[in-house]
Formats: structure tokens, C-alpha cells, sequence
């Protein structure tokens, strides 16, 4: 028993790195010992099997490996200083030889931005990977998109991060997508650092903006730093933890200078540090004992209690500083390695498919079968690039691999480690590492295995489409460039949708907003160097009919040879509201007035006939066409003459008939803070919709209203100007089957007609289903 206990603790000690081995073990544990003893307990199974094996030094490698990784996304709403603050991580940490600004001023741009459209608009639009090393840690990041068009990019490097940091407008506070982006980190349960930016600008005020992360977004959270200085006069930090006041001194702030607290901040700093001290106690036992028996909490104690808290998501640290200004981001960089978890302390879940999907924990070590999630493609110089989040288990070149959800087998030709857009080429890659490859064909969201094991991850979430645009080439030479890039496009993103209109033959993408489609669309001339016409997609109108009316057409035409004759007679009306379906053809016909071989040639010409009303050239429905006499010849009757005599005999009676035009009209859920509640009913008025319900959750108004399709393009970009993009709008679906009903505008107080229509929208939104006295719909 005791040299069970012997072999346990030798084990245990033996995944320290060597730096603690070397620290008292009267001391309080530091942040770094307990997070290598929790990784220890984890990964206990692997670690014993490479021990059975005698692979000592392999397992101390990985292991320390594994403790010195982190792998984090810096995410936050538009403009507050993601892409500037993944500038200076990488100047500081060696990565870069040289800070460029974002938009490119001088010619070269932010290494992140790699696009050409990124450094023109100023803004990132797809996610992007690099790596870093800091005090001999390695750091993977993915700097990620703030435009909410750009939202699914956030999502799958989410889905694959330890950790992550918010970055927070010290001027603008908790903004719209900061909410979306800490709803996407909840999600997938991801740990976080909050990073206050901007302190420098007119107007900055970080404790306006930590009382607002506590509200808005509901966060245990408390500052770890407080700035001396705001605005013009900010000139540095100093540390709650260590109680060190901390200035960045040199071109670029590179130097960090370490002081002692200025005496006119004593009081506020200890009542700043007694804070977080309280905020931490609320959710560690451990600290909170000490807290109440008032005994001293020295920094490592403090450091322990706040990773403990962070890693099990209950706490959110609070650092601050000026990314343009370079000003605190060494400290947060610190931050990253003291709280924040490595790949080890995360618990990833796979489905097992030959056991009907049940729920596997992955040990994370490269000793353990290979577990790879794809996710992110892009086209490269060079083909297709995926990348790879590995889990579990260890990747090389030249290996063969398998798609589990394809079942094929494939061989990587080349791996690589990304640095924003420039590739270093690999042999081998292990657990908790971020990775790309060549040469694989698969779809993202694909898991790959060695074989061994059929275990596939859990996908990412993928918001449903909420614009369209009608789009098609200029010249039709380049129609082949044009389905490449669209094919290239859906394969990259999986909120960029493309269909075929079967009725007006229009080409619609559908996207997240009019940027999304935009940037697309000239993208596709940029890189394909086609042209393309973009405009708003056609509303499908329907006709219908209101009366009864009579039709009596003889069709007759000699012209030399076998002439054309036929005659039809009969009438026209409109279907009951619950008919099944949207035409019915009745032959009446008693005897042999018209011969019977002849009937369905009728039948085809009056639906031909419906397919183009009189009125707008849209499709007639909600017909019965009764067929009660008629004549023929015995030599010049065809089913051609009856084909021809049912399509004039219905364009005969179709005016007095009392034709009608048939809207399509939306049933929409929108869901916005209150604050806003004035400015979106007026502009719903506007676009002539019908309020039907309103509702309020927490801060939130939940208005149902009917909009007509017509006049709801471009409407969620319109929500977002009117709401900040607070706002939301709901999809449904029915079957998959988009509902329409089709109202007529002549007559707004009645609702005569009601039918249901497949059909492309202008959003993706379910429609109307009944309207007025109409409680009955026909589905497809």
C-alpha cells in the first residue's frame, strides 16, 4: 500500500515542470502547480499506459508539452480592438518584427488582416490562426470577426479554443455583439478573460463598463487590475494581485517597468483588491475559508483561487489597457498562461457511433487513439486547406487518416501550422494542437480518426440564413467561373446558402446580412474576375379568381389540308377555402359531345392557360374549371385544336371572372430591448404589417406581426441600424416547407383566398398560415 502511495506520488511529480520541483513544499501551491496536478489525475490512464511501456521520457515530453499550451479566440464587438490587440501579442512575443495598424495606412496592414477587402473596409471578415510563444509558452490564437455578418466564423473557433478573451470598448461598454459573442462562449462552455480596451480615448470609463458585464451579461466577475490614469493622462497599471504598479516604457511599450503602488492610489488599490477577494470568495470554498477567518492571502493563494474559479467557468478576470497605445497587454498575456486552462483541464466529448452515439471522454494525450475535428475549410494556393483541431492521439505526414463521417480513407500529403496566411510546414502534430492540411476532401464539421475508433465530435451551431440577394454573371461566358465560386463560397461558409428560383430562374444567395452578401459578391469578382448583376429577389405574386363566370369558344382555322376544330363550354370559379388542392378539373360532359380521348388535351391547355394570368403574368390558382358541353369534327378535331380552344376560352372568361392579386404576406417574431420598442412598431407600420402579439422577457419586447414579403427586403439590416444589432429575428420552419398566404391588397378588410406556396423568400422566415375568417391551408 505504501509504495502504492510511493509510485503515485512519484508519478505526480514527475508531470510538475522542473521550475516547481524546485519551490518548497511548504509553500502555497501556485497557480501553475495545481493546474498540472488537476491535468495529472486527467490524463491518469494514458500516462500509466506509456509508464507500463517504459516510455518515461515520451510521457514527460508530451506532458510538459501540453502544460505549456494554451489555445485561445479573442472575440468582441465590431471595432474594439481585436485585430490591434492580436498586433501587439504577436510584436511582444517575437511573432512580428513590426507593428502595422489595422486598414492598412501605411501600405502593409495588420498581419491578421491578410485580405486585401479586410485592410479596405478596416474590419476582419474571416477568422484567423496563429501561434506564439510566451515565457515558454506556446499560445494558439484565432482572431475572430466583431460584425455579426461574420457570426459563424466566431462559432467554429469557438468550438474548437480552451479559452478566450473579451475584449470590451472602454467607451462603448457591453455592445450588442459582445452579448451575441458571450452567448456563443457559454455555449461552448468556454473560460474567459474579460480585457477592458481603449482606456486612452475621450470618455473611458472601465468601472462603467465591469458593472455592465455584470448586468447585461450577467458575469461573477471583478477587476485584476486598476489603471493610473484615464484618457490622455493614462499612464499604466497597477497589478490587485501582486499590488505592483506596472508602466510601459520604450517605442513601443515593449519594456515593462515594475514599481511600487503610487501613494495617492494606497486606498483605492486595497479597496479595489478586498473587492475581488470577496467576488473570487463567492465561488471558491477554498479562499472564501481564509477570507473569513481573516487570515492574510498572499498572491499565490489569490492566483490559485482565481484559476480555480476561472477554469470551472464560475469567475471572469477583468484586465485593462490600450492595444493602440500599447499599454497592458504583457500583463494580459500573463493572464492568458495564469488562468486560463491548457487542453488538458477541458473536458471534450465525443459520440461513439458503433455504440449508437454514446457519450465518450477524451483523455486529450497523444498516447490515445487519433480524434481530429475539421473546422474551417479554405481554398489555398494549393487546394483545399482544413483545419484541424486535434484532440486526441497524434497526427503525421504522410499518415493515413480516416473521414468517419464519409468512411474514406485518406493520406495527408502535407501538414502545416498557420500564422495568419502563411503556412510552416510540419511532420507531426499531437494532441491540443491547431492545425491544417492539404489534400483532404471533406466538409467542415467532419471528425478523422486513425481507424481505430469511430468516434465523431459534436458539430458547431449555424444560424439560418437571413437575407437574399438575386444575383447572376453579366456575360454568360463566365457563367463556369461564376458556379465555382458560389460552389467554393457554400463549401467555406456554412451560412452562405445558394439555391435556383424554379419559377422566375433567378440564382438567389442567401447570407447573414447585406455586408455578408456584399463582400461575397465582390469577392467573386476579385478573385474570379466575374461581373455579376445583383438586385432584389422577385416576389412570386399569385392571381386568383372572386365569381362564377361562363366560357363558350369554338376554335376553328382551315388553312388548305386538315384544318383545326374544337369547342369547349363550360365555367370557372374559385375553390373553397378548404379544398385540397389548388386546381381541379371537372368533366361534366354527358355522352359523347367531345370524344373522350380528347379530355386530357382540354385539361393540359386550361392549366397551361393558368400558368400566366391576365393581370401580371403570375401563375392563376384556387381555380375549378368545370367542363359541361362541347363539339367536334370528325376530321379537323386534334388534341391540338382542343388544347388551343381551352386556352382561349379561359383567357375569354378570365376578366369576368373578377380577377384578384395575391400577396404573399410574412408571419415575423422579432425580439429587441425594450428601448428600441417605438422605432421598430413604427417602421413594422411603414412596411404596412399587422401587430398581432406582443410579449416582454426580461429586458426584451417579443413582437408577432404580419409583414407583406414585398416589403420586408433588406429588413434586418434595417432592424440592426434601428436597434444597434440588438435585435433578433426568428426563423420557423414547418416540414422544411416554407408557408405563404397569399392576401389580396385590393381588399384589405376580407380575406377571400388562402393558399400555401414553396417558395425562396426574401428572409427565412415562416409565413403567414391564417389570415382573417381563413383557417385552413393547403401544404405541399
Amino acid at each position: 500500500m505504501a509504495m502504492a502511495r510511493r509510485s503515485a506520488s512519484h508519478l505526480l511529480s514527475s508531470f510538475r515542470p522542473f521550475s516547481l520541483l524546485l519551490q518548497p513544499l511548504a509553500d502555497a501551491p501556485s497557480p501553475a502547480a495545481a493546474a498540472a496536478a488537476a491535468s495529472a489525475r486527467r490524463a491518469m490512464s494514458s500516462a500509466s499506459a506509456l509508464r507500463a511501456r517504459g516510455d518515461d521520457k515520451e510521457l514527460a515530453r508530451w506532458r510538459e508539452s501540453m502544460d505549456r499550451m494554451r489555445n485561445i479566440g479573442i472575440s468582441a464587438h465590431i471595432d474594439s480592438g481585436k485585430t490591434t490587440l492580436t498586433e501587439r501579442v504577436l510584436y511582444y512575443t517575437g511573432r512580428i518584427h513590426e507593428i502595422h495598424e489595422v486598414r492598412g495606412r501605411d501600405g502593409v496592414g495588420a498581419k491578421m488582416d491578410s485580405m486585401d477587402l479586410e485592410r479596405e473596409k478596416g474590419i476582419t471578415i474571416q477568422s484567423a490562426a496563429t501561434y506564439c510563444t510566451w515565457n515558454g509558452y506556446q499560445i494558439n490564437i484565432i482572431d475572430t470577426p466583431g460584425h455579426v455578418d461574420f457570426t459563424v466564423e466566431v462559432e467554429r473557433a469557438l468550438r474548437v479554443l480552451d479559452g478566450a478573451i473579451l475584449v470590451l470598448c472602454s467607451v462603448g461598454g457591453v455592445q450588442s455583439q459582445s452579448i451575441t459573442v458571450d452567448r456563443q462562449m457559454k455555449r461552448y462552455e468556454i473560460p474567459r478573460v474579460a480585457f477592458i480596451n481603449k482606456l486612452d480615448r475621450m470618455g473611458a470609463d472601465p468601472w462603467k463598463v465591469l458593472n455592465q458585464a455584470r448586468a447585461k451579461l450577467r458575469h461573477q466577475s471583478a477587476a485584476v487590475q486598476v489603471p493610473i490614469g484615464l484618457e490622455e493622462e493614462f499612464e499604466g497599471l497597477v497589478d490587485l494581485v501582486e499590488l505592483k504598479a506596472l508602466k510601459f516604457e520604450g517605442g513601443s511599450g515593449q519594456e515593462v517597468v515594475t514599481s511600487d503602488v503610487p501613494s495617492n492610489m494606497q486606498d483605492f488599490v486595497m479597496d479595489k483588491r478586498r473587492e475581488l477577494i470577496e467576488v473570487v470568495s463567492e465561488v471558491d470554498d477554498q479562499l472564501a475559508e481564509a477570507f473569513l477567518n481573516d487570515e492574510p492571502i498572499t498572491a499565490n493563494e489569490l492566483k490559485a483561487a482565481i484559476r480555480r474559479a476561472t477554469v470551472a467557468r464560475k469567475f471572469i478576470p477583468v484586465y485593462m489597457g490600450s492595444a493602440f497605445k500599447n499599454k497592458g497587454v504583457q500583463p494580459l498575456l500573463n493572464g492568458v498562461l495564469d488562468y486560463l486552462p491548457c487542453p488538458l483541464e477541458v473536458e471534450n466529448i465525443a459520440l461513439d457511433q458503433n455504440k449508437s452515439e454514446e457519450k465518450v471522454s477524451l483523455s486529450g494525450t497523444p498516447a490515445g487513439p487519433l480524434v481530429a475535428l475539421a473546422f474551417k475549410l479554405e481554398e489555398g494556393r494549393f487546394g483545399q486547406l482544413t483545419y484541424l483541431r486535434i484532440y486526441e492521439g497524434v497526427i503525421r505526414k504522410g499518415d493515413f487518416i480516416q473521414n468517419v463521417n464519409t468512411g474514406k480513407k485518406i493520406k495527408v500529403p502535407r501538414l502545416v501550422r498557420m500564422h495568419s496566411n502563411e503556412m510552416e510546414d510540419i511532420q507531426e502534430a499531437h494532441a491540443g494542437q491547431i492545425v491544417a492540411v492539404f489534400g483532404v476532401d471533406c466538409s467542415s464539421g467532419d471528425t478523422f480518426t486513425d481507424g481505430s475508433v469511430k468516434y465523431t465530435m459534436t458539430s458547431m451551431h449555424v444560424a439560418e440564413p437571413v437575407m437574399s440577394l438575386a444575383v447572376n454573371p453579366i456575360s454568360k461566358d463566365s457563367g463556369g467561373q461564376f458556379s465555382k465560386a458560389l460552389n467554393r463560397f457554400q463549401r467555406e461558409d456554412p451560412t452562405f446558402r445558394v439555391g435556383l428560383d424554379p419559377e422566375s430562374g433567378q440564382t438567389i444567395i442567401s447570407g447573414m446580412g447585406e455586408l455578408h452578401l456584399d463582400i461575397y459578391v465582390e469577392r467573386i469578382r476579385r478573385e474570379y474576375k466575374v461581373d455579376a448583376k445583383v438586385g432584389k429577389p422577385r416576389v412570386n405574386f399569385r392571381e386568383s379568381i372572386t365569381q362564377r363566370a361562363e366560357f363558350d369558344y369554338l376554335h376553328k382555322k382551315q388553312s388548305g389540308g386538315q384544318g383545326q376544330y374544337g369547342r369547349v363550354c363550360g365555367y370557372i370559379e374559385p375553390l373553397p377555402s378548404d379544398a385540397e388542392g389548388k386546381f381541379e378539373f371537372d368533366n361534366m360532359i354527358i355522352g359523347q359531345a367531345i370524344p373522350s380521348n380528347f379530355i386530357p388535351a382540354i385539361e393540359k391547355g386550361f392549366k397551361e392557360a393558368c400558368n400566366s394570368g391576365s393581370l401580371i403574368g403570375h401563375p392563376v390558382e384556387n381555380i375549378r374549371i368545370t367542363l359541361t358541353d362541347g363539339a367536334s369534327h370528325q376530321v379537323d378535331s386534334s388534341e391540338l385544336a382542343f388544347k388551343l380552344a381551352a386556352i382561349y376560352a379561359f383567357r375569354q372568361c378570365y376578366t369576368a371572372a373578377k380577377p384578384v392579386i395575391l400577396e404573399p404576406v410574412m408571419k415575423v417574431e422579432l425580439k429587441f430591448p425594450t428601448e428600441f420598442q417605438g422605432t421598430v412598431t413604427g417602421d413594422i407600420n411603414k412596411r404596412k404589417g399587422i401587430i398581432v402579439g406582443n410579449d416582454q422577457e426580461g429586458d426584451d419586447t417579443v413582437v408577432v406581426c404580419h409583414v407583406p414579403l414585398n416589403n420586408m427586403f433588406g429588413y434586418s439590416t434595417a432592424l440592426r441600424s434601428m436597434t444597434q444589432s440588438a435585435a433578433a429575428m426568428f426563423c420557423y420552419r414547418s416540414i422544411d416547407i416554407l408557408l405563404h398566404a397569399w392576401v389580396i391588397p385590393a381588399i384589405c378588410e376580407e380575406i377571400r383566398t388562402c393558399i400555401s406556396w414553396r417558395l425562396r423568400a426574401s428572409i427565412n422566415i415562416q409565413s403567414l398560415i391564417t389570415m382573417g375568417n381563413i383557417t385552413s391551408y393547403t401544404r405541399n
